[in-house]
This record gives C-alpha cells, structure tokens and sequence, in this order.
C-alpha cells in the first residue's frame, strides 16, 4: 500500500522587529519628544520630594493625631516696646511686679540687627516663643527659649524685616513679646472638636433642608418635564422643551459656583449653601422623576383621557398612581 505523502510544511516569513521599522522608531521619538517637553512644562521636580518633607511633616501629624481631646492652656506673657527710629522713643508698656517681665538691650533697633530678651518670673522649665509685632499687629516669630528653673532666660533674637509705616512715622515702633503656654487640667473636647462637631450637624441639616426644598420643586417641574404629557401640542412641548433644558443647565453647573453666586445674594453663612443645593438638586431629581413619569404604562392615560377628563384629572387618577412607588 501506498500512502499520500504528508505536505511539506511552509515556513511563514519571519517579520523586521519592531525596533527595524523606521515607523516605530518615529513615533517612539515623538513621544520621547512629547514627555520631554511635558517634563518641562509641569516642571516636575522629584528631588523636592525628599528636601520639602520638614514642611509637609507637620501638617502629616496633625493629620494621625486629631485634636480631638485636650487640656485647658495657660498663657503667661509680657512686653516691652522698641523703636527702630532713634527719633522716636520706645512705647511703655504697665508691668506687675510679680508677673512676668522681659528686658530687650538695646531697645532702639535696626533692621538686620539682633538685640538680647531677657525674662523673668515665668513657670520654670517651659518652653515658649518670642514674638516681634509691628504698629498695625503683624506678628513674626522671631526666637524660642526654655526657662530654668527661677522661671528665667535669655537669648538673642534677630530683627525682622517688618512694615514701617510711613518714613518717620510711629510705624517704627513696635513690641517684643514672650509667651509661654503649657497645658492643665483634665481631658476635654478640644475647640477644634466642638467646632468640628457644630459643622457637621450644620452640614447634615443644610443637606436636609436643601434636598427638601429641592423636591417641592422638583416634582411640580417633573410634570412639565415629560414628553408623555406634554408633547401633544406645540404649547405643550415649547414648555418641555424649556424645562429639560432648565434642568440639563443647571445640572451642568457647579454647586460650588452656586454657593458663590448665593453667598454674594444673601450673604456667607449656611443658608446660601441651602439655596445652592436646593436649585441643583431640582434640576437633578426634576430629570430623574421627569424620566420616571415618561416610563409608566400609558394604558391608564388612554383610558382616562377617553372619558372625557380634562389633563389635570388625567395626572390626578392616570399618572400619580403609577409614579408614588418609584419617587418614594
């Protein structure tokens, strides 16, 4: 017996790889190109990463650890005044004799320059800051210290580059502080907590009586919305028309840029974000149960309507019974 001899197979030509073909290499080079000059334009700086994590340190504490509970904080402080104009004499300030006092040398300053505070009768062993404040109260910190234990210290601080005011004005006047805060008393709702707190409550309520006023709206509109009911004539469907149009702008709007627009009308506080839910929520449920009312049966309206009901008698018996389920 003779048997068919099998087919030879072909071999399939082998294809360049796509590193050979000058059109792969091209648009490699464009995109090359491309993340290049985008590199550039977002200026995207990676070693800022590493050398801007003290500044971002603070604020990532703050995070893990809410102030939630805290302590009662007592302040001790004391002033004195300086001058930067040798014109113009140092302000005066009242002292007790047993309550905190700071001594700055020399009390007429230069900018650039460093004067020396001295203090005296603070709480022993507490660490605080020294703050230099200008004629119209801008404040800088200028220096720490941590007092020993007679409630004493003394360091030497640099003179800011602060407003002057007008040239030979009392602007160059100014005040030299020491505070010392440290904590006492037992655990409580930190402000922070309670203010957090009243805001959520705030929050909860504006989205509570926004959405309701959001809904009285939104289902008269959602009748005049649907093309079922009002598409049968061209008064009827010029008044469709202009509602779904009402509610495709106003969805398409921000609530944020509402409130804004709310805040200049009657002023910042809770009520313009009330109103800025309110409007945007109409236009998102008017669409919503407009769309509802478009898919219930309309065997029902057919057979209202050949009674001889007018259209209000049509919504009444026909189409408020189908749609109460679905918007509750």
């Amino acid at each position: 017996m003779t048997q068919d001899a099998l087919p030879v197979p072909r071999l399939l030509p082998q294809g360049r790889a796509w590193y050979r073909s000058s059109r792969s290499l091209l648009l490699l080079a464009a995109l090359a190109i491309i993340y290049a000059y985008g590199w550039r334009v977002t200026k995207i700086d990676l070693p800022a990463l590493l050398t801007g994590t003290k500044f971002v340190k603070p604020f990532v504490v703050d995070l893990v650890r809410p102030d939630i509970l805290a302590r009662e904080m007592q302040i001790q402080e004391a002033r004195v005044g300086v001058t930067l104009n040798p014109a113009l004499a140092p302000e005066d300030f009242p002292v007790l004799s047993s309550g905190p006092q700071i001594t700055v040398s020399p009390r007429v300053a230069a900018t650039g320059g460093k004067v020396t505070v001295a203090g005296q009768n603070f709480r022993p062993r507490t660490s605080g800051v020294i703050l230099w404040r200008n004629q119209i109260g801008n404040t800088v910190q200028v220096g720490t210290f941590v007092t020993d234990g007679q409630g004493a210290f003394t360091r030497t601080v640099p003179v800011p580059e602060i407003f002057l005011g007008p040239a030979g004005g009392t602007g160059a006047r100014q005040q030299v502080l020491a505070q010392v805060e440290w904590a006492t008393g037992p655990l409580r709702p930190s402000k922070t907590a309670l203010i957090v707190s009243e805001k959520i409550v705030e929050t909860v309520f504006l989205a509570l009586m926004g959405t309701t006023l959001a809904v009285l709206v939104a289902v008269p509109l959602s009748f005049l919305g649907a093309r079922n009911l009002m598409a049968r004539n061209p008064v009827g469907t010029g008044m469709y028309v202009l509602t779904r149009t009402f509610f495709n702008i106003m969805r398409s709007v921000e609530p944020l840029i509402l409130a804004i627009v709310f805040t200049v009308w009657v002023g910042l506080g809770p009520f313009a974000g009330t109103l800025a839910l309110a409007l945007h929520s109409v236009a998102a449920l008017g669409k919503l149960y407009s769309e509802q009312i478009e898919s219930i049966d309309p065997g029902p309206i057919e057979a209202i309507t050949a009674t001889g009901a007018h259209a209000l008698q049509v919504v009444r018996y026909a189409v408020v019974p189908q749609i109460i389920p679905p918007f509750i």
